[in-house]
């Protein structure tokens, strides 16, 4: 249709804003599950867990609240030594604890969403609440610096995701290009370079994004 600005089909935003070139092709032994609110489906100019599926070979995406009845999703549950990055008292902390191994591989499921959906997903997914947390501690900010993060420390998924390699490597768990990955968060930091110059352009229709203050 006239005026509708053609889209790229790998990350949803216009073509003319399309980060997919800066994604690595990331290979890891660990399963990535992204867990993504329809919400944050919405969010084409800012969703950081498209970018994360794109440069990680070894991931899903799903999009939805309820997973309890997920057949994929609990076929992984299934074969895999599976987690939920989920902060919690009980979670297994990477950057102190290296999690017990098994035969199997590892997966780990990430909630993209904000804080209030993340908790919705986790309550209404029944199958979702039996498996062991895992977590991290980090004293970084968050680079996301068009958008308010819930708390000092809160990391985008994109960031969340780089974090959890870099401990799953530290313990001898993965094992990845590094080359590649150091390039893993180019896209993030190229979406956000893209956002700026938009905020800071008088002729932009972006006044939806605000400057942190």
């Amino acid at each position: 249709m006239y005026g509708e600005r053609e889209k790229c089909y790998r990350c949803y935003r216009p073509k003319s804003s399309c980060m997919c070139a800066y994604c690595q092709k990331i290979k890891t032994h660990t399963k990535f599950v992204i867990l993504m609110h329809p919400k944050e489906f919405k969010k084409v100019k800012n969703n950081t867990g498209y970018f994360t599926h794109n440069s990680l070979v070894n991931s899903e995406l799903f999009v939805g609240i309820d997973f309890t009845h997920h057949k994929r999703v609990n076929e992984i549950i299934e074969a895999y030594d599976s987690y939920i990055l989920f902060p919690s008292e009980d979670a297994i902390n990477l950057t102190t604890t290296k999690p017990k191994q098994s035969s199997k591989n590892i997966a780990i499921f990430l909630i993209d969403a904000t804080w209030a959906c993340a908790k919705k997903i986790f309550v209404e997914s029944k199958n979702l609440q039996k498996l062991p947390h895992m977590s991290f501690t980090t004293t970084k900010e968050s680079a996301y610096e068009i958008k308010e993060q819930p708390q000092k420390h809160y990391l985008s998924t994109i960031e969340s995701t780089y974090e959890v390699l870099e401990l799953l490597e530290k313990h001898g768990i993965e094992s990845y290009d590094k080359v590649q990955f150091d390039g893993f968060l180019e896209p993030f930091y190229k979406m956000i370079e893209y956002q700026k110059k938009l905020i800071n352009d008088p002729k932009s229709n972006a006044i939806r994004f605000k400057r942190r203050k």
